[in-house]
């Protein structure tokens, strides 16, 4: 399956969608329009004509979805600064002077609500949701297969859910969008500030339809589209976040019955190119194609090393608190990060005068020994988003809070095993809870989870500030919601504590 990103009906979707306060702001303005303009006919090909004469039209609608993973506002720069420059695990890296227009100001924790990574990562998931909406929207009015219809419903509405969870876990609670908007009056009517758990009660609404509906596996020409395993992740991992262990561990331990995933005996494989869809993956972002070139924007070149013999603009790099957080004898470690003057696993030598001491080698791409891609801003690189790895762990955490200590414990050993450790020695709750947590620490370092980790599990303050950061409780728990969508909103919309 090609998902392209730059088709007729993507930008249909994307042009006809409400999701941006923007636009809903817009639509508001018309509601003091005359009856006449508001009824006038269309002159033009409405996106309902478009896709009521298009035989594909069905998948288009999704394709659209997809696409919008690749985008750099997505899942580049901004989303970099916000999840790991912004934690214990990533520094801001490059050359000093060299500030990446806000992420000094993400690695100080001196953003504001005018910094440009939260405007970029807000309105990106917006339009994220949008095409989503779109899709939900018209699939039930176009004359195709019903299992394929339910099939598609899935897809859409899960994209829609994890659109939400990043902004439910970045900012808190967010406008609630469930359907396009198609007067003023509904327009008028949405929520401009959902509360975080109405906006977690409709991401877990999508996950669980989309269990219920997507298919277990897909032929390997579609990898990446989603699967009921992938709907059933996310919602454990949603419902580890809002405590609810019971469900948590139950569906855990359906995906581990399942016998549809593994772990990846070898580590160091896992973020080749050789480790795409392997049975560790329960869902990473397809960035293999070529017509066009597909990929997350920027994703290698941002973090690849600077400098003479570089390969990129040397961002996000390991800090010494990761490194340092890795024991004795853990593969992981040096699979994780590379440091100046290494040789890399296809020959590439890492310059001895390279600015930065480390870099992260999860992002890494070999233009010599993989299909690489077609230029540095579009290197393939399959982002990871869920592996079974996160599902024992979630397992083993919402387990040990159930007071199931040797199950939790079971389901650790499994990760400290693949990565050459020994059983853990922790015995009590407390003591599992914090191996747990160190755990997650070191296996998904650089993988876009540790400041929500930190700050799910309250302790992102100590944490930070024994990392030497001025982290402020109760402000720095949330970022910003950004000013121009509070102008946006003609004041609807509140600004998070702090700021």
């Amino acid at each position: 399956m090609k998902f392209t990103r730059n088709t007729t009906p993507l930008k249909t979707a994307k042009s006809w969608a409400i999701g941006t306060l923007a636009i809903a702001t817009l639509g508001i303005a018309v509601s003091g329009c005359r009856k006449s303009f508001l009824d006038e006919t269309p002159r033009v090909q409405t996106p309902d004509d478009y896709f009521n004469a298009t035989s594909n039209a069905a998948q288009e609608l999704v394709t659209a979805v997809y696409s919008k993973l690749y985008d750099w506002q997505q899942h580049g720069f901004s989303w970099l600064g916000m999840t790991s420059i912004a934690s214990d695990e990533g520094d801001k890296g490059s050359d000093p002077g060299d500030t990446g227009t806000d992420k000094d100001q993400l690695d100080k924790l001196s953003w504001s609500p005018t910094s440009i990574s939260f405007g970029e990562v807000w309105e990106s998931n917006f339009e994220g949701i949008a095409r989503a909406n779109k899709a939900v929207d018209l699939l039930p009015t176009l004359d195709i297969n019903a299992g394929l219809r339910d099939r598609l419903m899935g897809e859409a509405r899960f994209l829609r859910a994890y659109f939400y969870w990043n902004l439910v876990r970045s900012f808190g609670g967010v406008p609630l969008i469930p359907k396009v908007p198609k007067t003023a009056a509904e327009i008028e009517a949405l929520n401009y500030r959902a509360t975080a758990d109405q906006v977690y009660d409709f991401i877990d609404a999508d996950l669980e339809f989309a269990a219920t509906v997507l298919p277990a596996s897909y032929l390997s020409d579609q990898a990446g589209r989603v699967t009921s395993g992938a709907a059933k992740a996310l919602l454990a991992k949603s419902s580890l976040y809002r405590k609810r262990y019971g469900k948590a561990e139950s569906l855990c331990a359906e995906i581990m019955a399942s016998g549809t995933y593994s772990l990846l005996a070898e580590y160091d494989k896992l973020f080749r190119e050789v480790g795409e869809f392997s049975s560790e993956s329960i869902w990473e972002i397809n960035c293999k194609g070529s017509a066009p070139a597909k990929a997350i924007e920027g994703y290698f070149v941002v973090q690849a090393p600077r400098g003479a013999g570089g390969l990129g603009w040397g961002f996000n790099t390991p800090t010494q608190t990761l490194i340092n957080a890795f024991e004795a004898g853990d593969v992981r470690k040096a699979a994780t990060f590379f440091s100046r003057g290494d040789v890399l696993w296809d020959g590439y030598v890492c310059n001895n005068a390279a600015p930065n001491a480390h870099y992260n080698y999860k992002s890494y791409v070999s233009k010599t020994m993989e299909s690489w891609g077609k230029d540095d801003w579009f290197a393939n690189k399959n982002m990871r988003v869920l592996r079974y790895a996160d599902i024992l762990l979630i397992h083993a955490e919402a387990a040990n809070e159930n007071g199931k200590t040797a199950d939790a414990i079971k389901s650790l050993n499994l990760i400290r095993n693949r990565a050459g450790l020994p059983n853990t020695t922790a015995t009590t709750q407390a003591e599992i809870r914090d191996a747990i947590w160190k755990e997650r620490f070191v296996e998904f370092a650089m993988e876009h989870d540790r400041v929500f980790d930190l700050r799910r599990q309250g302790r992102a303050g100590d944490v930070m500030r024994a990392h030497g950061k001025t982290y402020i409780d109760g402000v720095h728990d949330l970022y910003p919601i950004p000013q121009r969508q509070i102008d946006l909103s003609g004041g609807k919309m509140t600004q998070n504590p702090g700021y």
